[in-house]
């Protein structure tokens, strides 16, 4: 049976974060400008990578915002799901620029380690003692959403990882300033670019899977394939498809085959249920084929 183009405006927007956004972004940006500032003072080059570090965070978090809001605007003809995927653009962006802060970062801490230079050791230690606060603060504004929203996951843990990596930092200060060793601020800058490298590859390899409509990580095909052909009346399913409509959203499409020529309203209703409880999945559409003309349905 032929279905009929429509579009939905489903009410499924991710909450918002407006306000940790804001005040995430005003607290790192002058944390960033207090580490470059005395990351030059002080002639650190651990603080001045955890500067870029958090600077590529910034942008993150300004994307990540702008993805959020954009990501609550309401369908339209000609954009059916509204503009649902622009956390996955944004989570894509944030990659990327973690991995050119990679680069950075790197290349100049290896110089220094060829090429050391004097560091003050206190300050490093102060400053980035500074930054286990203010990034553990902003972690702890991401927090209660971190489970429900790739996007706000992807804020929460690239400020808990900088907390740690400040925790790292002040280390570094410490131990410069015990052993007088110089060699001890690039090699925890290394340190440093690896963890960033880390969590970029990882959020460059989701990403990517999402903007290519690859089933969550979350969801496995066979067991959502295995759990419809157990419903009732159920003979055979195939043509499954399931995607990311968003960051917090999937989307499934699939023929069920049934015998019962009285079946289809109960076993729709049956087979929603089961896909939005147990697989989370918000928006379906199912064929059920038999003798007669299919039945069609979204939920």
């Amino acid at each position: 049976m032929a279905g009929h183009p429509q579009f939905h405006d489903h009410s499924h927007a991710p909450a918002s974060f407006g306000r940790a956004f804001a005040i995430g972004i005003v607290l790192n940006v002058g944390f960033v400008v207090a580490e470059v500032v005395f990351g030059f003072l002080a002639n650190s080059m651990s603080l001045l990578a955890d500067a870029g570090h958090n600077l590529s965070d910034v942008l993150g978090l300004v994307l990540a915002w702008a993805a959020a809001i954009m990501a609550r605007r309401a369908a339209s003809p000609r954009f059916t799901y509204g503009l649902k995927k622009a956390p996955i653009l944004a989570a894509l962006a944030n990659s990327l620029l973690l991995l050119i802060a990679v680069g950075a970062i790197g290349g100049e801490a290896v110089r220094r380690l060829f090429h050391p230079s004097v560091t003050q050791g206190g300050t490093v230690t102060i400053v980035a003692a500074v930054g286990i606060l203010i990034n553990g603060a902003t972690a702890l504004l991401f927090a209660r959403g971190r489970r429900h929203d790739l996007n706000i996951r992807g804020a929460y843990l690239h400020m808990a990882a900088d907390a740690f990596v400040s925790i790292a930092v002040v280390i570094a200060g410490l131990a410069i300033s015990w052993t007088g060793q110089e060699w001890i601020d690039p090699a925890m800058s290394l340190a440093v670019a690896v963890i960033i490298l880390w969590g970029g590859i990882g959020l460059l390899k989701e990403s990517v899977w999402m903007s290519l409509a690859g089933v969550p990580s979350r969801i496995r095909l066979d067991e959502v394939e295995a759990a419809l052909a157990r419903l009732e009346g159920v003979e055979a399913v195939h043509d499954l498809h399931v995607w990311p409509v968003s960051t917090t959203e999937t989307a499934l499409t699939a023929h069920i085959v049934t015998l019962r020529a009285d079946y289809p309203d109960a076993l729709l209703e049956n087979a929603r249920t089961l896909l939005h409880d147990r697989f989370h999945i918000e928006h379906c559409t199912i064929q059920v084929e038999r003798d007669h003309p299919a039945h069609h349905s979204d939920c």
